[in-house]
C-alpha cells in the first residue's frame, strides 16, 4: 500500500514561522531609528568632512580633489594657529579654576554640618540649564566697553574704563568666565556624586586620629575621587577647546585672531560658512580633532601614571 505524505505546509506552521520571524525582527526595528539618524547625521558628516579636507567647495559647484594642499596651507595658516593659541589660553583660563572650586564647593557641601544641600546643588546647577546665548549676552552687558556694569562701578570711583571686549587680554577672561559661571555647577555635581560613594568610616577614623579638614580633603577625598577627576579633566577638555558660542556672541562681527577673541571653532565657522570654503574648514575641523586627541591623551597619561604612582 503506497503512502502519501503531505509535505504542503499547515495554515498553523506557516503562522507559527511569521509570528518567530517577526519576533527576531521586532527589536531591530525599536532600535533602527537610531542607527538611521546616526548615518544621516553622524557618520556620513565624518565620511564627507573627511573627503572634503582634501578637496575644494563652496557648497554649490562640483567638489574638486586638490590632495593635500589644504594641509600643506593649514601648516603656513597664521591665523589658525593663533586661534589654537586663544583657545588655549581660553581653555587652560576655565578650565583649571573651575574644576578647583567645582572640588571644593562638592566637599564643602558634603560635609554633615551643612543643611539644605539639595538647595546649593540646584542653585549651583541652575546655569548649566540655562541657554549659553543668554548667560553670554548677561556678561557682555557687564563688561561692555561703553555702559558696562563694570566700568560704571570703575567710573564712579574715578577710574578708567577698561576695553574689555576689544582687549585680547581681557577678552579672553569674559569668555572664560562665562563657561566658569555655566559648567561650574555641573562639575561639582559629578564630585558630589563621587562624594557620595566614599566610605564614612574612612572620614570617622582619620578624624579620631586628629585630622584636620584639609588633610581630610588632600588624604582621602582627592585621591579617591582621581578617577571622576581624571573624568572631568577629559570631558572639559573636550569642551573647552570646542568653545565658540560664547566668542561668537560677545564678538559677532569683525573677530580676528589677534584680538584674542578669534577661537579654533570660529575660525571654521568663518571659513566654511561665512566664506564658503567648506574644502578648507573640513581642514581646520581635522586639525582640531588631532588636538583634542594629543591633549586629552595626555591628561590621561598623566593622571593615570600618578594614579599608579600612588598605587604603587
Amino acid at each position: 500500500m503506497e503512502v502519501i505524505t503531505n509535505k504542503v505546509p499547515t495554515e498553523k506552521s506557516t503562522k507559527k514561522k511569521w509570528r518567530g520571524l517577526a519576533d527576531k525582527i521586532t527589536p531591530y526595528l525599536f532600535i533602527s531609528p537610531f542607527y538611521i539618524l546616526f548615518l544621516i547625521f553622524g557618520l556620513f558628516p565624518i565620511v564627507f568632512s573627511g573627503i572634503l579636507a582634501f578637496s575644494q567647495w563652496d557648497g554649490i559647484g562640483d567638489v574638486q580633489f586638490t590632495g593635500l594642499e589644504n594641509f600643506k596651507k593649514l601648516m603656513g595658516d597664521v591665523d589658525f594657529w593663533l586661534s589654537i593659541k586663544n583657545t588655549l589660553i581660553i581653555w587652560v583660563i576655565q578650565t583649571v579654576p573651575m574644576l578647583v572650586i567645582a572640588l571644593v564647593l562638592a566637599f564643602l557641601i558634603n560635609l554633615q554640618f551643612v543643611k539644605r544641600k539639595e538647595f546649593f546643588k540646584t542653585t549651583f546647577f541652575l546655569p548649566y540649564v540655562t541657554s549659553v546665548v543668554a548667560v553670554t549676552i548677561l556678561f557682555g552687558l557687564i563688561f561692555s566697553n561703553q555702559s558696562g556694569l563694570i566700568n560704571a562701578v570703575l567710573e564712579m570711583f574715578g577710574k578708567q574704563p577698561i576695553a574689555f571686549i576689544d582687549s585680547p587680554f581681557w577678552v579672553r577672561i569674559v569668555i572664560a568666565l562665562v563657561g566658569i559661571w555655566q559648567y561650574l555647577g555641573y562639575n561639582m555635581i559629578i564630585y558630589y556624586s563621587g562624594l557620595q560613594k566614599i566610605p564614612a568610616d574612612y572620614y570617622e577614623a582619620a578624624i579620631i586620629d586628629g585630622a584636620s579638614k584639609y588633610q581630610l580633603f588632600t588624604k582621602i577625598t582627592i585621591p579617591l575621587l582621581k578617577p571622576i577627576i581624571l573624568f572631568t579633566v577629559i570631558m572639559s577638555t573636550i569642551g573647552g577647546l570646542q568653545v565658540f558660542a560664547e566668542a561668537q556672541v560677545l564678538v559677532p562681527t569683525n573677530a580676528t585672531a589677534e584680538g584674542g577673541s578669534l577661537t579654533i571653532v570660529y575660525y571654521i565657522y568663518q571659513t566654511a560658512f561665512l566664506q564658503n570654503r567648506y574644502g578648507y574648514g573640513s581642514t581646520i575641523t581635522w586639525g582640531l580633532v588631532v588636538i583634542i586627541l594629543i591633549i586629552s591623551l595626555i591628561n590621561w597619561f598623566l593622571t593615570s601614571y600618578r594614579i599608579k604612582g600612588e598605587d604603587n
